[in-house]
């Protein structure tokens, strides 16, 4: 059996050590700040406050018995003191000893198929924001019958609704029974519901929900990211658009519009003591982010940051230490976490498909005129690496988590002359393991390198950029095209791993279904759940070290500048 634990606030996160313990239906576990253990004997005596869950993998037993005395002792003693268990029982391995405490028993199992689980809407906090279907390749048990159990996710086989995971209340706690194979590898939401089964109380049909009101500082011109944020935060349950802050009248007018029900404000400070907003969202230009942030955690407020989070890592720590001081949560949005293509190359890299990884570049650009708003002015966007920049440096970090120790950058100021950022920027990080990484970016390359071009000890991962272009023929004005900034598609991704004397195996890697608003969504999960944020301020804090100290590099002729 294993245990789970909170960790104690200051210690080290010691999960990454038993990582080939956890079955990989609970893989989400590991973005929680939990410990995991095998659990003691002992029966009562061995449940101690800070085991908040326990779980049963029938399908990594090595034999087809049941649970032992002690075993049962255990759960018995841990239910009691309010732990909850959770019991994976894939077909032929599951535990009759269950069924009488839990009133329910196995009735049917199917082979490994693709099936469209449906979590169970009524039961609260443990599926708000998880989709009406989830779609998992797995073995099946289902449960039947019983009066006294809940089914919290159901399949349809056959136009008959069959439990799938059922919950009974025994003691303090819950025992949960999932007829899934431990080894299924879960999406993005079933990872999400299962890690809410063992960290929050299932039977939870008297908690009210609760609305959290969003305002978005610097709400810009139509279907810039204040309007983003408003239809972002409207399809968020749990979320609700509440006021909008912009200096330009027509802009707030537009809001109002657009949303008739906000509130709309000349300035932040007036935001800031509004009582119905909760979340404020920094959305205005990169240098004014650490002055409006301060004075918005200041005021007690949540806050998300549009990126880059600032401009130097002295502001950045500040804002980690305000939010801190104040109690409220911080966090950026690195939105480009939940592209479809950076999710696939990250899952195939942390499956290990790419085996040990030492190379990574990225690249974003074309030879085109940059736009001629504040994005390409120095004074205001901080300079040519921290737009794309925060972006693309993120996504190195979270492939490659080793941190580098020190930062080069050489630019280029040749063509666009209407403009002050640099026309092309490369950005190199070094590190002490010998691995390297690349983030490229220029307005003068008439070829455009791969979005992604990452090398393993097993294979060689590409992701090539796409031309979005529409085209149509229409009476009377005939042919019309419309081309799309080429970021904005997700890359085709390749990868090539060496299979011996035969050679190289290429294969595509398909992408998962797309996840516009994930990082609300993560928001709201974490404000209201308590489940981890997504996009952690300490985290990104790497990012704006290493971006200003390319900046620095890039301004001094390419110099090596160490990271502290």
């Amino acid at each position: 059996m294993l245990t789970i634990k909170r960790q104690p606030v200051g210690s080290v996160n010691v999960s990454g050590s038993v990582r080939t313990a956890i079955p990989r239906l609970l893989g989400g576990l590991e973005r929680f700040d939990l410990i995991l253990g095998s659990f003691p004997d002992g029966g009562s005596d061995a449940v101690s406050s800070d085991i908040i869950a326990i779980v049963v993998d029938f399908g990594s037993r090595s034999d087809a018995c049941d649970l032992t005395d002690s075993e049962m002792d255990s759960i018995c003693s841990s239910l009691k003191a309010g732990v909850n268990v959770l019991v994976l029982e894939p077909p032929g391995r599951t535990s009759v000893r269950l069924d009488q405490l839990s009133n329910a028993s196995v009735t049917n199992t199917f082979p490994t198929s693709e099936w469209f689980l449906k979590p169970n809407r009524s039961i609260g906090q443990v599926i708000d924001r998880i989709p009406s279907e989830i779609a998992v390749e797995s073995a099946l048990s289902t449960y039947g019958p019983g009066k006294d159990f809940v089914a919290v996710v159901e399949v349809n086989i056959g136009l008959r609704n069959l439990p799938v995971v059922v919950a009974t209340k025994v003691g303090k706690g819950n025992l949960i029974r999932a007829g899934l194979d431990s080894r299924t590898r879960p999406t993005d939401h079933l990872s999400r519901l299962i890690s809410r089964m063992v960290t929050l109380p299932v039977l939870n049909y008297q908690t009210a929900k609760k609305t959290l009101g969003v305002g978005v500082v610097g709400y810009g011109p139509f279907g810039g990211m204040g309007h983003f944020h408003g239809a972002a935060a409207q399809a968020t349950d749990g979320l609700r658009f509440v006021a909008a802050v912009d200096p330009d009248p027509n802009r707030r007018k537009a809001a109002e519009s657009e949303f008739p029900w906000i509130r709309t404000y000349a300035d932040a400070t007036d935001l800031a003591v509004d009582d119905e907003v909760d979340i404020a969202i920094v959305a205005t230009p990169p240098t004014s982010h650490f002055s409006i942030a301060m004075s918005l955690l200041g005021a007690s407020k949540h806050v998300a940051v549009e990126k880059p989070m600032a401009i130097t890592a002295s502001e950045a720590n500040q804002m980690i230490e305000a939010a801190r001081a104040s109690g409220v949560a911080l966090t950026v949005n690195q939105n480009r976490r939940w592209d479809q293509d950076f999710r696939a190359v990250k899952r195939a890299v942390d499956g290990g498909r790419l085996g040990d990884v030492f190379n990574i570049e990225t690249f974003v650009g074309g030879f085109e005129h940059p736009c001629r708003a504040w994005h390409s002015d120095e004074t205001v966007s901080g300079g040519a690496a921290y737009d794309w920049g925060a972006h693309h440096i993120d996504w190195i970090l979270q492939l490659m988590p080793e941190l580098p120790t020190a930062v080069s950058a050489h630019g280029h100021k040749r063509v666009w002359n209407d403009v002050t950022n640099l026309d092309q920027i490369r950005l190199r990080l070094h590190y002490a393991s010998g691995k390297e990484a690349e983030f490229f970016q220029s307005d003068i390359a008439g070829f455009r390198k791969p979005k992604f071009f990452i090398q393993g000890t097993r294979g060689t991962l590409t992701g090539n950029y796409r031309t979005i272009r529409t085209e149509i023929v229409t009476a009377p004005l005939g042919y019309l095209a419309e081309s799309y900034h080429h970021a904005e598609a997700p890359a085709q991704l390749k990868l090539a791993r060496y299979v011996g004397p035969d050679g190289l195996e290429v294969s595509e890697i398909p992408l998962p279904p797309p996840d516009k608003f994930g990082f609300h969504r993560n928001l709201a999960d974490h404000l209201l759940l308590g489940e981890p944020l997504e996009v952690r301020p300490d985290a990104v804090f790497h990012v704006i070290r290493i971006l200003e100290a390319a900046h620095l590099s890039s301004k001094s002729g390419g110099t090596v500048v160490e990271l502290a």
